[in-house]
């Protein structure tokens, strides 16, 4: 889940294309806060967990009803971190169900479901019904399908090649472009087909878990969401710099903090 959080923070000074499209720019400042990717992550991961400790992980109604008990306690909580217009009203109106999103929201906040299972199958199908609580479009299902896919496999030792040759075969999605050829045309767009693949390219490019970070960032466009997607990836492949989960700790709120502690004891996360 660091990967997910530290990307958000790092990636979100330079969101709506604030950035210059490089790879070289200090990497933590007085702007380099969470926004509501992280709030949703440690909403989707404390759902999870109470799933799996509650012994309903296999109850659909069961397992959305606690995401969004979850996600709507800590959006309210946490009222001012840059949620969309439609998942506002989403949050405030305790009648409102999925509203047929496609916005990369869907994917941002996965990470903890590519985490907890030990199949690709439950995997997906987790991933899946997180998404579905609000952005139940295909393209809202499929980005946090893709997500919290390849993270699984990253997280289970699949070469870089493995995890693209999935990506596409079972998604559909482009992969074919450098992050040369996507960074001059690429621009502030919100959706999981135009952030997911992109996402996934700065991945397979980077070459440790810093390098996967500023080069999400460096695309521009929503690079603070591209970032959390692709640095939830590279966590599950190259694990996190302690120095950089220390930074990541001191910049959450300590209820965040809690939940984090409680992921990693269920997970264990990955250390260099």
């Amino acid at each position: 889940m660091y990967g997910a959080l530290l990307g958000d923070m790092i990636g979100a000074p330079y969101e709506f294309d604030r950035g210059d499209k490089t790879k070289d720019f200090p990497l933590f400042g007085r702007d380099s806060i969470y926004t509501d990717d992280s709030v949703m992550t440690i909403a989707v991961a404390e759902a999870l967990l109470d799933a799996r400790e509650k012994g309903v992980e296999t109850d659909e109604a069961k397992v959305k009803k606690l995401l969004v008990d979850s996600m709507r306690r800590w959006g309210n909580k946490y009222p001012n971190a840059g949620y969309g217009a439609r998942f506002i009203w989403w949050l405030h109106d305790r009648n409102m169900g999925p509203y047929g999103s496609y916005g990369n929201g869907s994917a941002m906040r996965v990470s903890a479901a590519g985490w907890l299972y030990s199949s690709l199958k439950t995997t997906r199908k987790m991933a899946r019904w997180t998404a579905e609580v609000t952005h139940n479009h295909p393209e809202g299902i499929k980005g946090a399908e893709a997500a919290a896919s390849a993270i699984f496999l990253a997280r289970n030792h699949a070469a870089k090649e493995e995890i693209r040759d999935y990506i596409v075969r079972e998604f559909g999605y482009d992969l074919s472009r450098t992050c040369d050829e996507i960074r001059p045309g690429y621009h502030h767009v919100e959706s999981c087909q135009e952030t997911v693949p992109e996402a996934v390219t700065a991945f397979l490019e980077g070459s440790d878990f810093e390098d996967v970070i500023r080069t999400a960032v460096s695309l521009g466009g929503d690079c603070d969401t591209l970032t959390c997607i692709a640095g939830s990836i590279a966590e599950a492949y190259y694990g996190v710099p302690i120095g950089m989960m220390a930074e990541c700790q001191n910049r959450m709120e300590e209820d965040m903090r809690a939940v984090m502690e409680r992921f990693d004891n269920a997970t264990g996360s990955k250390k260099v």
